[in-house]
């Protein structure tokens, strides 16, 4: 044992409450098959007579919602086969015109049900919900004193500095709420480093006396480090889960108002079948031109997607795995993760944790809900197009893992789609690739039937639909932008010419962006299906600016293979090469693009011209003020030894 682990050891009892030991067993897996043959099983089988629990008033209008969701999916998707198949000439490759028929019909439903969600969510904002969840009704309810929540923060390897400057500015807006002591704040911590851990420990230590009879702050290092967050996660709910009734799961990077915080507990104490409450936490923070239009990108067309998630889940929503509430009991009663059976880079320990959480804990018979309305929740965007990518590669592996789940007994049919849809989210890349790739196939094999697939010349079905899908991607945008104005909010976003320029400009870096992101999420998706290794890898949680030349050694390999891609294509047939230029194009320039937007000075010199505009950056709300303000002036190392903190009295917690 190295030194600093006796010094973190014989130090536990300053550092950490006592413990009052809960189990937390994960349940096996039935599998995938095993899974499927019990549904259809019970499909067949007779159905014994028994009383049929009445649906509540939310549950029934989510039923009719997700019905006229999934009609208007059928309806678009179905007429645009029915138009492609009867507009497409004959050709001499019928079996690969099927394929594009099929990829198109796919991708479309695919859009369309983006835009109907964003539709949805337009409704939404513009006439209110009576069944969502509102957080405005809970600001009056009393927290009685056995409503004890515990705020973690499990963090790995984090730069300490940016991780404690939020923690201190959310503990210190927590310390002003009359109801702060019935929070417990919790770092634990996962970092193998011991310089790492040491600066953790300096800084626990003089935030802890900064607070000192204001907020109780504790610290934790794993000596066992297994199965990353989830496991972090469930060990704190083993040793000391028992002692709270509510915890609030925060990241490395999130920020949070104590007004929020209390308000998350109010609302679990009004609606005791809750089980998870997740924030719409907003980005901020981060002053690079990329991070700038991916934090404007959420403050305009985040909303209306989480308003139509929401309109259409209710009661059965996404849980993220941060900036949420969760009732601790039933969660450590059906939330443990068991590991995935076999091998392969689709076993062993699941990586995408909150999304089957959230299935789990609705299958236990508690409801998940989104807050969408509830102000004070903030997190940060990766600063460049690299680190977002190695971000979004851990997501891909994790939600390609979770698909084994989506037979498992029990689980409502939402959290199945929902478990799909994550895959879908990466797999609609390859599939775009390979409906492109298809295209351009028949155009070279067969050009009376191919190129009109691609590019259409002239006006036709095939135009149509291609005018139809740019409709879908991009429509949800002009949407975004009305429902500001409508609000009056517009002001807010630097006034209405500002905010008008400022989505052009994101739709632009956006449309630029996107072949680098379908190239990566495809060699992202065959990592995953092929096991190839994962670099878990926590991405820096302040503003990096990516050299030039390091960008083009790490797009190198692409730019080349496009790079030939064209050259043959303007030598064997040059009229084919316009339809490859928006796609090859972007990924030719996918370095300089990168290096560009990872530079904070342009998102700042834009920022100055009210470009890329968003509320927080008009008016910084306080918690955010501080925070920024912490990160520049951390408090100073204590010298004196850690000694343990006042006794700590555990309160009972209603069953």
């Amino acid at each position: 044992m190295n030194p600093y682990d006796l010094y973190a050891l014989t130090q536990s009892a300053g550092r950490t409450p006592p413990m009052r030991r809960g189990s937390m067993i994960a349940r096996p897996w039935t599998g995938f098959r095993l899974g499927l043959l019990k549904g259809l099983k019970s499909l067949s089988a007779p159905q014994r007579e028994a009383p049929v629990p009445s649906s509540s008033s939310w549950e029934r209008a989510a039923s009719r919602r997700r019905s006229v969701l999934l009609a208007l999916i059928t309806l678009i998707a179905g007429g645009a086969a029915l138009l492609l198949s009867q507009s497409q000439p004959e050709s001499s490759h019928p079996l690969l015109q099927a394929l594009q028929i099929t990829l198109f019909v796919v991708l479309l439903s695919w859009v369309a049900a983006g835009f109907v969600t964003a539709l949805m969510g337009f409704f939404a904002r513009w006439r209110g919900d009576p069944h969502a969840l509102d957080s405005r009704s809970a600001r009056l309810q009393p927290l009685g004193g056995d409503a004890r929540t515990a705020v973690i923060m499990p963090i790995c390897n984090e730069p300490v500095g940016p991780v404690f400057a939020g923690l201190r500015a959310t503990c210190e807006s927590l310390a002003e709420q009359s109801s702060s002591g019935l929070f417990d704040v919790f770092v634990l911590s996962d970092s193998a480093d011991p310089a790492v851990r040491s600066e953790e420990l300096a800084a626990w230590s003089a935030l802890r006396d900064q607070l000192e009879g204001r907020c109780r702050l504790y610290y934790r290092v794993r000596q066992r480090r297994t199965r990353r967050k989830a496991g972090n996660v469930a060990d704190f709910c083993r040793r000391w889960g028992r002692n709270y009734r509510y915890m609030v799961v925060l990241d490395a990077d999130s920020v949070m108002t104590g007004e929020s915080l209390t308000r998350l507990v109010q609302l679990m104490e009004a609606n005791p079948k809750a089980g998870i409450i997740q924030t719409a936490p907003r980005a901020c923070g981060v002053d690079t031109l990329h991070a700038r239009a991916q934090q404007f990108a959420g403050r305009t067309v985040g909303p209306l997607f989480t308003a139509g998630m929401q309109y259409w889940q209710l009661g059965e929503s996404h849980y993220w795995g941060h900036n949420a509430i969760i009732r601790v009991e039933p969660f450590m009663n059906h939330c443990a993760l068991a590991l995935l059976p076999g091998r392969g880079g689709l076993s062993g320990e699941i990586l995408s944790h909150d999304f089957v959480e959230a299935a789990l804990m609705r299958r236990a018979g508690y409801t998940v809900w989104l807050a969408s309305d509830l102000e004070g929740s903030y997190e940060q965007q990766p600063s460049n197009l690299v680190e977002e990518l190695q971000r979004d590669r851990r997501w891909c592996q994790g939600n390609f893992k979770n698909i084994r789940l989506v037979a498992e007994p029990g689980l409502r049919p939402v959290h199945r789609a929902m478990l799909a849809t994550g895959v879908m989210s990466y797999l609609s890349a390859p599939l775009w690739l390979a409906f492109l790739l298809v295209s351009f196939s028949l155009h070279v094999l067969d050009a009376d039937s191919g190129l009109d697939a691609v590019l259409p010349d002239q006006p036709s079905a095939l135009s149509f639909l291609w005018g139809l899908t740019l409709v879908l991607l991009f429509l949800p945008r002009v949407l975004a932008v009305a429902s500001i104005v409508l609000r009056g909010e517009a002001d807010a976003f630097g006034g209405t010419r500002a905010l008008v320029k400022s989505a052009l400009l994101e739709t632009v870096l956006s449309a630029l962006q996107a072949p680098v992101r379908m190239v990566a999420h495809t060699l992202f998706v065959l990592g995953a299906l092929t096991g190839l290794k994962l670099d878990w890898k926590s991405p820096p949680r302040e503003a990096q600016a990516i050299a030039l030349s390091d960008a083009a050694r790490r797009f190198a390999p692409v730019t080349a293979i496009v790079a030939m891609l064209l050259g043959a294509t303007a030598v064997a047939a040059p009229d084919a090469l316009p339809a490859l230029l928006p796609v090859g194009l972007p990924l030719l320039f996918a370095a300089p693009l990168a290096a560009f937007t990872s530079d904070a000075r342009w998102g700042r010199v834009l920022r100055l011209q009210r470009w890329l505009y968003t509320p927080e950056e008009q008016a910084m709300p306080a918690v955010l003020r501080r925070a920024r303000s912490h990160a520049l002036h951390p408090l100073e190392r204590t010298t004196r030894p850690v000694t343990p903190l006042p006794a700590w009295q555990p309160v009972s917690r209603a069953a």
